[in-house]
């Protein structure tokens, strides 16, 4: 969803995005086909994401790292670098982000809102960084 916003925003070229978990759980799979479907109605396509589990030089390589929920962001501070630990951040601030898998489709809505909304505070937030250079 975020590489689809900055991707509108004409920002493609100064922002790089890449998805990865914490886990190795699904890697090389796509994302769960409700959540696809429920993005795909809002006018994110998700088919081309293919999971991979967050690698040591990410943390060196990007500016921001962004988790999903608080044990995630537990994850990436225990394995994160400790002169790299200022770019963790939550998506929602001070907000977990639910895992919708286990729930019905209201669910992979809310989740769709909470993500949205997380995505286009960061985007604004990265634009500004970017107009004041």
């Amino acid at each position: 969803m975020f590489a689809d916003l900055v991707r509108r925003a004409g920002l493609e070229d100064a922002i790089h995005v890449e998805s990865a978990g914490t886990h190795d759980y699904h890697v090389g799979e796509a994302p769960d086909p409700r959540a696809q479907e429920h993005a795909r109605r809002r006018g994110y396509d998700l088919s081309a994401l293919r999971a991979r589990r967050v690698r040591k030089a990410d943390f060196a390589a990007f500016d921001v790292i962004v988790a999903m929920d608080r044990g995630h962001l537990e994850i990436l501070e225990h394995n994160c670098p400790p002169q790299e630990r200022g770019k963790l951040r939550l998506l929602v601030k001070g907000r977990d982000v639910p895992d919708p898998y286990y729930g019905g489709p209201e669910g992979f809505e809310h989740v769709l809102d909470l993500v949205e909304g997380g995505c286009l505070a960061l985007l604004s937030e990265l634009k500004d960084r970017i107009t004041a250079g």
